[in-house]
């Protein structure tokens, strides 16, 4: 059974957002006292994502959007796959690395469009197929790996303490500039407006999967469970080696320096980007106006924000960064 009240958007404000996120066709909802905040899909497959089953041998990579996600996704597939670089580079992320609440994003009528954009090409159609079908639906061989930016309390209560959770936390000032080109690039977002109007939005938790400082303080709550491990991506962009070190260590794998440092080549940035194969290839997934879904990767690449909009970002994180610990070293005004 779901625990939390689902309601929908403020009438007026939901048709302001749908107005700014043109991708959008069935408005929003918000959950909970937190007030989580999704696209209406998410009300069909909350009680399934609360109740998925989850085993032992699972791990899942929990993640804020634009946190490091798919960085880290291939650096734990790696690690958990014996290095096979081949069958990294030949599979989809999307299909090794399943992404658990994916068909929310996948409206039919979007569906549509993008059939008739690749003229019903036989691999397009498979795509969408996958994507139609919930992953809790898919039949999974053991030992599982999930992505998931839901917050933890919309996640089966056990999964802390009975799988393995890396859980990736990004400075807000990067993460919302990343997000605000993400919600750009793909069309089932489709964002319209400026940087200082998503800014807005993500300040006052109206963006998918806000509240930002809620979705972190979960995370770093449970940081200390034996089955947990939190992760910076200042750390992953800084210390690499470290990381997989650490990764390694979480998995229960041992990785010689040779290993390492050929992961760690791997996984930089201009050639993770080149070498990963992701699920947004299919025509009419993407906007052409924008960067691809893999960008600069750059930790305090802050160019938008100047202005009141810079002395506004930074007082709102000095004023909920108290609700973490004080040497919580994402934080950076």
């Amino acid at each position: 059974m779901f625990p939390y009240e689902i309601t929908h958007l403020d009438e007026e404000l939901n048709a302001e957002l749908m107005k700014d996120f043109k991708g959008e066709r069935n408005g929003y909802v918000q959950v909970g006292p937190k007030k989580w905040f999704f696209p209406a899909a998410y009300a069909e497959h909350a009680d399934n994502f609360y109740n998925f089953p989850v085993k032992e041998d699972d791990v899942w990579v929990i993640t804020y959007p634009r946190s490091g996600t798919t960085l880290t996704q291939e650096l734990v597939w790696l690690i958990a796959n014996n290095l096979d670089y081949e069958t990294a580079g030949n599979v989809p992320m999307d299909e090794r690395f399943p992404f658990l609440e994916y068909i929310i994003f996948h409206d039919e009528r979007f569906h549509a469009e993008v059939r008739e954009i690749n003229n019903n090409h036989p691999e397009v159609e498979r795509k969408l197929a996958l994507w139609r079908k919930p992953v809790y639906d898919w039949d999974i061989p053991s030992p599982r790996l999930f992505k998931t930016h839901l917050p933890l309390s919309l996640l089966p209560p056990d999964l802390p303490n009975k799988c393995k959770v890396i859980y990736v936390a990004r400075n807000p000032k990067d993460v919302a500039v990343s997000y605000y080109h993400h919600n750009r690039l793909l069309k089932f977002f489709d964002y319209q407006g400026d940087f200082e109007k998503y800014w807005h939005y993500f300040q006052n938790d109206l963006l998918t999967y806000s509240p930002f400082w809620e979705h972190i303080k979960e995370g770093w709550e449970v940081k200390n469970k034996e089955n947990v491990l939190f992760l910076f991506y200042e750390e992953l962009s800084k210390n690499m080696p470290d990381c997989i070190r650490k990764v390694s260590n979480f998995l229960g794998k041992t990785l010689n320096d040779e290993e390492i440092n050929r992961l760690n080549n791997h996984l930089r940035i201009d050639n993770f980007r080149g070498a990963v194969r992701l699920p947004h290839d299919v025509k009419g997934l993407k906007n052409t106006r924008e960067q691809g879904f893999i960008r600069k990767g750059k930790v305090g690449s802050n160019e938008e924000y100047t202005g009141i909009l810079k002395e506004r970002a930074s007082e709102w994180i000095k004023e909920h960064s108290t609700i973490l610990p004080s040497n919580f070293s994402l934080i950076q005004v």
